[in-house]
């Protein structure tokens, strides 16, 4: 039934869309995400937004406890359509709300840190994986360091201890998908995640995409 609501919404889009849709979402991955805890400069949390798209990250996890997570839009360029983002800012443990339902899901919460041996080339790919990224200035939490599963090392060989937090970002993202492109691991999108995926891209370019939606099913379901 999906994939025949995905055929129709192939006959309204344009040819260039499908063939973009196909493309891109065949390099999608939910293998491994991103979890951002309190960055409050806009042009880093767009920045990673962007990131996340550029290197297929289907999804960016936000925690949110002292500063809003905000996107400009010029630095973004429109990435937030295309990759699904979670705010946890609700109650008084956003953090461990976050981490506890990443854990859930079969991630590894893999807390990012200058203060380690280990190194993005050293981690462990054999299950999903979730990094997490602190604030600027301070770091990830230490709630974080107490949930996390394990920590990981950018190498550096500087004076300086840590890259910003976008350049963090995309270093770890494209060493990370590099490995998993050279593994034997299932890392993709399953082929019903792209149909669903597919979908939703469509219902975000047109409009009334909710109703047009519902209004296929309506239809497929007498026949």
């Amino acid at each position: 039934m999906r994939e025949k609501i995905l055929a129709e919404f192939y006959e309204i889009i344009t040819e260039n869309k499908r063939e973009m849709f196909d493309r891109i979402a065949a390099d999608r991955t939910k293998y491994m995400t991103v979890v951002l805890e309190n960055v409050f400069q806009e042009h880093n949390a767009s920045a990673v937004l962007r990131s996340c798209d550029c290197f297929g990250i289907q999804e960016l996890n936000v925690i949110e406890k002292d500063n809003q997570y905000k996107v400009q839009r010029d630095i973004a360029m429109g990435a937030g359509q295309w990759v699904d983002m979670y705010n946890f800012n609700q109650g008084n443990q956003v953090t461990q709300d976050c981490l506890s339902k990443l854990k859930k899901q079969g991630y590894k919460i893999i807390a990012t840190t200058p203060h380690t041996n280990q190194t993005i080339n050293d981690l462990d790919l054999s299950s999903p994986v979730a990094f997490v990224f602190g604030t600027e200035r301070r770091g990830i939490s230490d709630e974080v360091k107490d949930i996390a599963d394990d920590f990981v090392k950018i190498p550096m060989y500087g004076f300086t201890e840590s890259f910003n937090i976008s350049v963090s970002v995309a270093l770890v993202l494209n060493a990370i998908r590099t490995r998993l492109e050279k593994s034997s691991i299932l890392w993709k999108l399953t082929p019903e995640e792209i149909v669903e995926l597919k979908i939703k891209w469509c219902k975000k370019i047109l409009n009334g995409g909710e109703a047009l939606e519902k209004h296929f099913l309506e239809k497929l379901s007498n026949f």
